[in-house]
């Protein structure tokens, strides 16, 4: 057995123990065995940090898997595709070869700015990052150094110093495209989101359309802009798991659902979970429906469960901001939803989901009404998207993402 790790939550400005992880690496697989501190199952402020798969009490947790053997609720704050990809690079800079277990990337990131309010450290250190005298958030105004790291990792060009820059930042959220956290002009965090040397439309500015558009269609959504940084767009995305210093404790819907990367799931099964762990189900429950309408009107098919998420407000577990919104063209996919809306399929269809209302506590009377505006907004699409500097080639590539 490997040592354990530390799993700390920090809460009201305090970090407490909320238990321990020990990982164990196997030839076939790879397992883990969870349990939570003594302390924090007496802590007045308690909560399960994963309800559906951890429980908050005592004895240990146990879960075998060949594709993560991290308990969801830490396996969400860990790197992906992107993150991932950066790790390995700077391990080889490094002249290590060997394969990188889910710790080595879980305690690779930097603590400062991981998604959520876990935290951790191997048992006896005192400190939760490698190499805390040198880090500190990148201001606004290192864009063009960061969309140069980017660049140079896409090209495979990357330096050790353009991966310690990003990777000093992490990769919060997951996601394969390249991203880096940037402290925002009034001191909050955000994400900036880069485009790709290879792109043939715009990304970021298609992702901003969408949050745009998606806010003033009545959406709870993050905050987002578009940055101009050497003549390309870069999006930046507020983050909504911060309020100023303080950390919101946060997870995905494939973490509740006790799902898999890959796995199918529905719509109709996110709202099961909001009935058990919200604290205001009536509204994320109408709330998921409007997002749904919002999906099947701008085409948004990559709608993957690490792309629905929940915040813990001190009394439930609440619908977290939409993000991860992005129109994709009917001729680079099929308007099938990645989360379909019910059994009834993948199609991203209004009519299938006026049928499935009713899961979402939604009248048929205010289907209709929630329907009109939406359309009503997301109609104005090409207006929004030259208010946002979208070229008049990329609108057009965008066309049919929203017809």
């Amino acid at each position: 057995m490997s040592e354990p790790i530390e799993v700390r939550i920090q809460i009201n400005a305090e970090t407490h123990l909320v238990g321990l992880c020990r990982y164990i690496a196997k030839r076939r697989g790879q397992s883990t065995l969870f349990e939570y501190a003594e302390s924090w199952l007496e802590h007045p402020d308690a909560f399960a940090i994963d309800p559906a798969n951890l429980p908050l009490q005592s004895g240990p947790f146990a879960r075998t898997s060949v594709k993560s053997a991290l308990p969801g609720a830490l396996r969400d704050t860990a790197p992906d595709r992107w993150g991932q990809m950066l790790i390995k690079r700077a391990f080889r800079k490094q002249g290590i070869e060997r394969t990188l277990s889910e710790i080595d990337y879980l305690l690779a990131i930097n603590d400062q700015t991981r998604i959520g309010a876990l935290r951790y450290r191997r048992g006896g250190e005192n400190h939760f990052d490698h190499d805390v005298e040198r880090y500190r958030v990148p201001p606004l105004i290192q864009l063009p150094a960061l969309l140069n790291a980017a660049d140079a990792v896409h090209g495979n060009s990357e330096t050790a110093d353009d991966l310690r820059l990003l990777l000093n930042e992490g990769s919060p959220l997951g996601g394969a495209r390249p991203k880096s956290v940037v402290q925002d002009l009034d001191g909050s965090l955000a994400i900036a989101k880069f485009p790709k040397p290879d792109d043939t439309r715009s990304i970021p500015h298609g992702e901003v359309l969408a949050m745009t558009l998606a806010g003033r269609a009545g959406l709870n959504v993050a905050d987002s802009r578009i940055e101009t940084v050497a003549g390309r767009p870069v999006a930046v995305i507020k983050r909504f798991d911060r309020a100023g210093d303080a950390r919101i404790p946060f997870i995905s819907a494939m973490t509740l659902l006790g799902a898999e990367d890959g796995e199918d799931a529905t719509y109709t099964d996110i709202a099961e979970i909001i009935r058990m762990y919200s604290n205001q189900p009536i509204a994320d429950l109408h709330e998921l429906w409007r997002r749904i309408v919002f999906s099947v009107l701008v085409s948004n098919l990559d709608d993957h469960l690490r792309n629905h998420a929940f915040l813990y407000n001190g009394e439930g577990w609440r619908l977290a901001p939409a993000y991860d919104l992005n129109p994709v063209p009917i001729e680079e996919k099929a308007r099938e939803l990645t989360t379909w809306i019910s059994e009834e399929g993948p199609d991203a269809s209004l009519d299938i989901a006026v049928r499935a209302a009713r899961y979402f506590a939604v009248k048929d009377a205010e289907a209709n009404g929630i329907i009109a505006d939406v359309s009503a907004v997301v109609d104005g699409w090409r207006d929004q998207a030259q208010q946002l500097g979208m070229a008049a080639a990329d609108i057009n590539a965008y066309a049919s993402a929203f017809t």
